[in-house]
Formats: structure tokens, sequence, C-alpha cells
């Protein structure tokens, strides 16, 4: 049995400690701002082989530019919030990763849907999506009430 006791409490599981959700938004927020940064440099080798693609097919691929980013992004989530560690490099430095309640590991399709349902709560909502974290149990987001999952910290 994986029970232990803290401050007199019983705490089976690592869910139910308190101490693993301290800080999590703000961690959450910086994580978002420093993965976005390093999507934004990973797109640039990627946009210089499509221009360099539209000057070999007279600037039929260019259209590419169209799909870009939202491309990057994808693979970005896809290899790194999909992978073994759960992260991605920024969830890394901030010291959280992203886990399912039911003990099983995050996918690479679990992880792009993860952070479609994200991109469309903001288109929908704005940023007031992070007020779901404010009144939802381990400060889960509305896209992590959706799929099961919840944002810990790695040093608990």
């Amino acid at each position: 049995m994986n029970t232990r006791v803290l401050d007199g409490e019983i705490i089976a599981t690592r869910f139910e400690d308190t101490r693993a959700y301290r800080g999590v938004r703000t961690r959450r927020i910086f994580a978002f701002l420093l993965d976005y940064f390093f999507v934004a440099l990973l797109t640039i080798p990627f946009a210089i082989l499509v221009a360099i693609l539209g000057l070999l097919t007279f600037g039929l691929g260019w259209a590419l530019f169209s799909v870009l980013v939202p491309m990057v992004a994808i693979l970005y989530i896809w290899n790194t919030l999909g992978s073994r560690d759960q992260a991605t490099i920024g969830m890394k430095i901030m010291g959280i990763r992203l886990e399912k309640l039911d003990g099983s590991r995050i996918d690479g399709m679990t992880a792009v849907v993860h952070s479609v349902l994200f991109w469309a709560g903001n288109v929908i909502l704005t940023p007031l999506v992070l007020l779901v974290t404010l009144f939802s149990d381990r400060k889960r987001t509305l896209h992590d009430l959706l799929l099961g999952t919840v944002v810990t910290r790695t040093d608990i």
C-alpha cells in the first residue's frame, strides 16, 4: 500500500498531497510563455525550408506558411508533452508535469488534444480560461477537467 502520513493526515496517493499543487498556476503561465518562445525559435528553420521549397515550386510551396506555426507547435507538443517526461521544455524548467488522474501515461495524441482544447478555450473564453483554476480542485483548468488530467510539481 502506498500511504504516508503528513501532519497527521493520511495521504493515499500523490494526487491528494496539497503540496503538489502549490504555485502550479503561476508555473503553468511561465511555462506557457517559455514554450511559446521555443516554438517561435523552432519555426525559424522550418520557415527557411518552406521559403526554399517555395522558390523551387515557383511559389506553390509558400502556401505552407499558412499552417507552419500550428504544425511546428503540434510537433513540439507531441514530442515533448507526449514523451516519457510528460512535460514540455518550459514545463521542465518550471518544475511541473502533466499527469492523468488514472495513473496512465500521457501519449502524444492526448498531449495534442490537451493543447488544442487549451487554444480553443482561449479563442472562446480569452485568458479567462485561467479563472477555472481558482474554483476547481487541484487548480485544474477546463481542458484538464475534460481530459482527466492534472498538472503537478515534480519536486514533491
